[in-house]
């Protein structure tokens, strides 16, 4: 059995799962067949990544041919209607609405057994606290969704979060290195020569070694990847402990975000322009 950090409201999340953001479409379901071949039991979806069917088609295939049961799978999704809508200055339209007023109908998705637990993503601490004091409240978020890697340890968030009984998942583990809009001069963390010197320590991949820096958090991790070898090798992270000493190196780098969504900067609950 894969590990899990146990939510808020007694449903278990596997600690492992495998990310399908910008995934290609001609690729996805397999990728998904081979993922739960390899003991994969989480994924994460979202309806702006526009390809949840193929992701489906993958998991249903799985299910026919009897690989796994739906009930063993914890899926992750975000909804949506209209893809990113910019105005003239490439700057995101918001559409006015409230995120309380958001939460208060997922809240109903809870009650009307659709979902076993709701979440939030990109949230700063101030917008939390919003729904904790939320009048009427009727669940508290379960997880938050967040970038996190060695660039970008996140420690007051995830310390914040695991106060109020909130798990956290860490997504762009690897620091994104295929990201279309990369930078010359910006770092890649998978060529970082520390992480780089702590895998060979271990006779593993340094994607292995980012991968365990956040299990070791008792953070879920989700990275993706649409290659067999590597999704395979991504999961291949439970045979080894990092030591505290490299905990510590890992945590130890300059600060720097791959998602900073500038695009998003002018909208009304942009949540980037706070300590966390």
């Amino acid at each position: 059995m894969i590990p899990s950090v146990t939510l808020n409201n007694g449903a278990k999340m596997p600690i492992v799962g495998l990310g399908t953001f910008v995934a290609d479409h001609q690729k996805i379901t397999e990728a998904v067949k081979v993922a739960i071949s390899a003991g994969y039991r989480h994924f994460d979806c979202a309806y702006v990544y526009e390809n949840e069917e193929e992701v489906g088609a993958g998991i249903c295939a799985r299910i026919d041919e009897g690989a796994v049961k739906r009930e063993d799978l914890f899926i992750v999704s975000k909804t949506g209607d209209v893809l990113f809508p910019f105005d003239e200055h490439q700057q995101i339209i918001s559409d006015g609405s409230n995120f309380l007023d958001t939460w208060e109908a997922m809240e109903k998705l809870v009650d009307a057994g659709l979902v076993k637990a709701i979440g939030i993503s990109n949230f700063n601490k101030d917008q939390i606290e919003s729904i904790f004091n939320k009048p009427g409240l009727k669940y508290k978020p379960a997880n938050h969704q967040i970038e996190c890697h060695p660039f970008l340890t996140q420690v007051k968030m995830i310390n914040y979060c695991q106060s109020k009984g909130i798990s956290v998942t860490a997504y762009s583990p690897l620091g994104s290195p295929n990201r279309s809009w990369a930078l010359p001069d910006e770092p890649i963390l998978l060529d970082e020569p520390k992480i780089k010197d702590i895998a060979k320590k271990y006779n593993k991949t340094p994607a292995q070694v980012l991968m365990r820096f956040h299990v070791q958090r008792n953070t879920i991790v989700i990275a993706k990847s649409v290659t067999p070898s590597r999704i395979k090798e991504n999961f291949q992270v439970f045979d080894f402990e990092l030591s505290e000493d490299d905990m510590k190196t890992m945590m130890s780098f300059h600060e720097w975000r791959v998602f900073k969504s500038r695009w998003a900067s002018k909208h009304k609950d942009f949540p980037l322009n706070t300590e966390y």
